[in-house]
């Protein structure tokens, strides 16, 4: 008779070799989420810091033109006074809503600014 000896490691190898972690489907979910968040949020924030508007040189102080209203004038005759080229009505909104008036009512001795690009 043959004797068979086990030895008493075997059983500790056997189990050392095994792979001691195991990752799930969702621990890989899980894993991967964690990994993309940074990048999210730095594509994010990135995203939304790059509309910021640019300083330049370029002054606007000429941007309007400064009319004083004479007595018997109307929007309509500034409008066509200042903008030959333009349609009168669109320039009397424009002149309405630049100069934040409620009406089209001016009086004489007002002031009114009339865009630039509308002047002679």
């Amino acid at each position: 008779m043959s004797t068979a000896v086990i030895a008493p490691n075997a059983a500790v190898r056997a189990r050392q070799s095994a792979p001691r972690l195991r990752l799930t489907t969702r621990g890989r979910v899980v894993l991967m989420t964690l990994a993309a968040t940074p990048l999210v949020i730095a594509a994010l924030l990135l995203s939304l810091n790059s509309g910021g508007a640019a300083a330049t040189l370029e002054s606007n102080e000429n941007a309007f033109v400064y009319v004083d209203v004479s007595a018997g004038q109307s929007l309509w005759n500034i409008a066509e006074q200042h903008a030959p080229g333009h349609d009168p009505r669109e320039v009397v909104a424009q002149l309405i809503e630049v100069n934040q008036m409620s009406s089209a009512d001016i009086f004489a001795g007002q002031e009114l600014a009339i865009p630039a690009s509308f002047s002679n």
